[in-house]
């Protein structure tokens, strides 16, 4: 199934560790390129989060922005250390018995000794693990959004690529008519110059005007190339550089049509392939 490579998908889910919210928003790159932005408490999760995005996404740039608000209560708490504390308590006090005129150590005092507080971290297992849980989620959704843009760009294509096809067909038809328009136009000249042609060396100058202006390879490349471009969007990988690729060569042979053509209605149709080529380019570069 064809994607589009610009989505966005939310995500939110609340516990009693709190809430977490998961945005993506994924633009056009020519290779997958993952942005996490990360809470601090969370960077842990990166690695998982870029390979949980690449087992999905195949293209694109893609901002993954997690954010996290902690209940009340699971942030980090402090610890008295009581042992360390007794000990800094009983140092302050023998020191005051020696030195009678010093102040009295106030409590906040002790407190700011280094070792006598302990930061505990919160266990954010459960935060990690709702988290990634929430990321599948928000992954699905925005795959599903690249799916449902990608299926309309596809029809784009595939209008535009149904058209070149039909004007490849009318060129084709034409070529006979084309073929008798130039030997009636070369006998007028000969009519007009008032000479009489050797009739073997009139069939060889029109031959040789019939190959420098044969189309006929063009025409059937043109009609290929369209052939594959369908065959291509019913393909469930990545197809993003394929179908650009086939839109360069049908470029090719629709400016090689153009050159060749001595026939007003064929450049008109070599033009107007032109235009729709262009056209489906356009909608290939947002193509994962």
């Amino acid at each position: 199934m064809i994607r589009s490579m610009t989505a966005f998908a939310r995500r939110d889910v609340e516990g009693e560790w709190g809430k977490l919210s998961w945005e993506l928003r994924s633009v056009n790159h020519r290779y997958l390129d993952v942005h996490p932005r990360l809470p601090e408490e969370l960077r842990f999760l990166e690695g998982a989060l870029r390979e949980r995005v690449a087992g999905r996404v195949g293209r694109g740039k893609l901002e993954c922005t997690l954010r996290y608000r902690p209940a009340v209560g699971v942030a980090a708490t402090l610890q008295l250390n009581w042992p360390y504390a007794e000990q800094v308590i009983e140092a302050c006090t023998r020191l005051g018995e020696r030195l009678p005129e010093s102040a009295p150590v106030s409590p906040l005092e002790v407190l700011r000794t280094p070792g006598v507080m302990a930061e505990t971290d919160p266990d954010l297992q459960p935060v990690a693990e709702a988290a990634l849980g929430l990321l599948d989620e928000a992954v699905t959704e925005l795959v599903r959004m690249r799916e449902g843009e990608g299926a309309r760009l596809a029809e784009i294509i595939r209008e535009r690529a149904r058209e070149v096809a039909r004007l490849t067909r009318e060129v084709r038809e034409r070529r006979t008519e084309v073929n008798s328009e130039v030997r009636e136009r070369l006998q007028k000249r000969l009519d007009e110059l008032d000479v009489t042609a050797d009739p073997g060396r009139l069939e060889q100058e029109l031959a040789f005007i019939a190959q420098r202006l044969d189309v006929d390879e063009e025409l059937e490349r043109l009609l290929a190339h369209v052939a594959e471009v369908e065959k291509t969007l019913d393909r469930d990988d990545p197809v993003g550089r394929r179908i650009d690729f086939l839109m360069q060569e049908l470029n090719r042979e629709a400016n090689t049509l153009s050159s060749k053509s001595n026939d007003a209605r064929t450049t008109q149709a070599a033009v107007e392939m032109k235009v729709l080529i262009e056209q489906m380019r356009e909608q290939v570069q947002n193509i994962e």
